[in-house]
């Protein structure tokens, strides 16, 4: 977690940004948004909140600390006035997730009526009291149900915590919303989804409209929209069958080749990159194994049927959806409701 601030903070992150970050409009919203390399590739997503006076990015542990001294080099190299601070020390963050989330949270609040839908909107940021507690509560989720991010001083992180759990809710391990429900929403994760050898276009995150301000990328950015279609698009994958040659059932992890099931070879796409598994998880909501991986144009259709091959042997997977098309609430009402 890292606060951007001074006379350029805006400014800075708008030429490091995909998305629109200034306006007075976006002040109390976050924004998910992406940084992309001088050729147009995603080198990394985030979260940036914009406060009055600052902007506090929201990142992963894994890449924070490349983002952090990016940032710090970007700024000093174009002469941007601004102070960058590592605060992640300083803050407890804790998701409450789940179709009962907000019942849930209003036992807790002091103001029950203030996680009202017209008055907490989704990707709003407010603040919030639970325990006594300065809280900031970001509504968001990443999991396919509604829910929030709750930000608090690290000092305060136990009595919310033990606040929380006295409604009965259930404390769930990373991998709920770092795999499994994550990949039911067809979410993506940096560096395993979101990587520098493909663009945001191929992975369906790019926004309608390319914003006005210069950003880094900007240019390949436009180069890469304006193509008739790209050469790979990232896809959802399901296994049609898990269950190996000895009647046992897989639940695969890691990295996969991707294989034309007539052919038997790895697909390659027309800029010779080969199709791995990029994501692999058991959706239990939907009573599938799930992958995301990138295809060559060729094969983006929808019902496609390929193979994996996982520990020497091949299974049939089909394609599920082409680029960010959730296998769970696929209208995407659940975490605005």
């Amino acid at each position: 977690m890292y606060d951007i601030e001074g006379p350029d903070h805006v400014a800075l992150m708008e030429w490091l940004c995909a998305a629109r970050i200034g306006g007075d409009a976006n002040i109390g919203k976050g924004i998910y948004t992406h940084f992309l390399d001088d050729e147009g590739m995603v080198r990394a997503d985030f979260t940036a909140i914009r406060m009055a006076d600052r902007i506090r990015m929201i990142n992963g542990a894994d890449a924070g600390p490349r983002d952090f001294h990016y940032m710090r080099r970007v700024a000093q190299d174009k002469g941007f006035n601004v102070t960058i601070t590592d605060v992640t020390e300083k803050y407890v963050t804790i998701g409450i997730w789940g179709p009962n989330a907000r019942e849930n949270l209003k036992k807790v609040v002091e103001n029950p009526q203030s996680l009202d839908p017209e008055n907490f909107p989704f990707a709003a940021i407010k603040p919030i009291r639970i325990a006594g507690k300065d809280v900031t509560a970001f509504r968001i989720s990443y999991v396919g149900e509604q829910g929030w991010e709750l930000h608090m001083a690290y000092e305060d992180g136990l009595a919310v915590w033990d606040a929380l759990r006295s409604t009965g809710v259930i404390a769930v391990g990373v991998e709920t919303y770092a795999n499994t429900r994550r990949m039911e929403k067809s979410l993506r994760l940096q560096n395993a989804d979101l990587l520098t050898e493909y663009n945001l276009l191929e992975a369906d995150l790019a926004r309608p409209k390319v914003k006005e301000a210069d950003f880094r990328g900007k240019a390949k950015h436009l180069e890469y929209k304006a193509r008739e279609h790209q050469p790979a698009m990232l896809c959802t994958l399901v296994m049609t069958d898990n269950v190996d040659k000895n009647g046992v059932a897989r639940y695969p992890v890691g990295i996969m080749p991707v294989l034309d099931p007539e052919t038997g070879e790895t697909l390659v796409d027309a800029l010779g990159r080969r199709s791995f598994t990029t994501s692999v998880a058991y959706g239990p909501t939907i009573g599938k194994n799930i992958a995301l991986a990138y295809l060559p144009w060729a094969y983006c259709q929808p019902g496609r049927k390929l193979h994996v091959e996982y520990f020497g042997q091949t299974y049939p997977v089909e394609v599920a959806a082409v680029g960010y098309k959730p296998l769970y609430d696929p209208e995407n009402l659940k975490p605005r409701s």
